[in-house]
């Protein structure tokens, strides 16, 4: 099973009884938590007072213990793999030192460093990471995909059974379906050769005849797909049934009816996401994680589809913005610059 990740990582307690609180989602185990928090399952029951036989009940609250083995906060965390930042949330009041403190005498500059700002001036309510949790975060988020090896196994299996059309029909329009057959199952040109003497049964003449066109019909609109998607321009999500997230829109927005509306100003964040491929993440503050947020420039007209993945960090950078795009949309929104204008639309669950 998944876990899913929390909105935002806010450190509870001091150090060295510092924690997390996490609110338990529908199909989480004591195994996921502990992958989610690079903790032992064992480890989270007992700070709990809990039985790992028992399991975990819809909407509990878990604590999660911040210590040495899953709590990082070296200066160059933040560039290591499988962790996730954990925030403080500023007081009245409150300095950098008294925060600093209160998180196990952590660097000051490793606190700037993170935060990107000078100084040790920290406004209240401002969101200040102040170490780094470990676990694999980006399985957390997504979930596992459904298996695709069953969907071309079937063209090769049906591509196995026309061999004989083109031995037991000697008219000259089964050639034709011989010559498409073998590019479609992929299978070496001397396949033709090695079934011509199997089937010499006059017996089953109709029936290869019959299904010769069907692997012809099949061909022509898995062909028409690839095309569709070699053609299709980057970001043109619309044009790519299976790449992007417009219907997950629709199914969410009720086809477009149940919608909240915002203009403001954006900008990016680097991604690994591919460009072209249609899928496209954001980082919003409202929108649940999941929400399919359609982003439009108003400038273009071009209009692209992001997945909401975590809120936006509470930094003097970010201040005023309403959405956060991974970088691999820029071309297809025909956005150069590093800050822009747009318009957003999402059902607000």
């Amino acid at each position: 099973m998944r876990v899913a990740a929390q909105d935002a990582l806010l450190a509870q307690g001091a150090a060295p009884d510092l924690y997390l609180v996490h609110t338990v989602k529908k199909g989480e185990t004591w195994y996921s938590l502990g992958r989610a928090y690079g903790l032992s399952p064992k480890d989270i029951a007992a700070r709990n007072n809990m039985q790992m036989e028992n399991g975990l009940s819809l909407g509990k609250q878990i604590t999660i213990p911040l210590n040495k083995g899953n709590f990082v906060q070296s200066k160059d965390a933040a560039a290591s793999s499988g962790v996730r930042p954990v925030y403080h949330h500023v007081g009245d009041k409150e300095t950098l030192y008294r925060i600093s403190l209160r998180y196990g005498k952590v660097p000051l500059d490793n606190v700037r460093e993170w935060n990107k700002f000078t100084g040790d001036g920290v406004q209240k309510d401002a969101m200040l990471i102040v170490g780094y949790v470990k676990g694999t975060s980006n399985s957390i988020v997504q979930t596992p995909p459904a298996p695709t090896s069953t969907p071309p196994a079937e063209p090769v299996t049906t591509a196995s059974t026309p061999p004989p059309a083109p031995v037991t029909t000697p008219a000259a329009a089964t050639p034709t379906p011989a010559a498409t057959t073998p590019a479609v199952a992929a299978t070496p040109a001397p396949a033709p050769e090695n079934t011509a003497p199997v089937a010499t049964t006059p017996a089953p003449v109709q029936e290869p005849v019959a299904t010769t066109p069907a692997v012809v019909k099949q061909e022509t609109p898995a062909t028409v797909v690839e095309s569709e998607k070699q053609s299709s321009s980057l970001g043109r999500t619309p044009v790519i049934p299976d790449g992007g997230f417009e219907q997950t829109y629709l199914q969410q927005t009720n086809n477009g009816r149940d919608i909240t509306t915002e203009k403001g100003p954006g900008t990016w964040f680097r991604s690994n996401a591919i460009v072209g491929s249609g899928k496209y993440y954001a980082l919003h503050n409202s929108a649940p994680r999941g929400t399919i947020v359609k982003v439009t420039n108003p400038l273009t007209g071009k209009s692209i589809y992001a997945k909401v993945l975590d809120a936006i960090p509470q930094l003097k950078a970010n201040a005023n913005l309403i959405i956060k795009l991974s970088d691999a949309a820029q071309e297809a929104l025909g956005i150069n610059e590093a800050r822009f204008y747009c318009e957003l639309r999402y059902d607000e669950k």
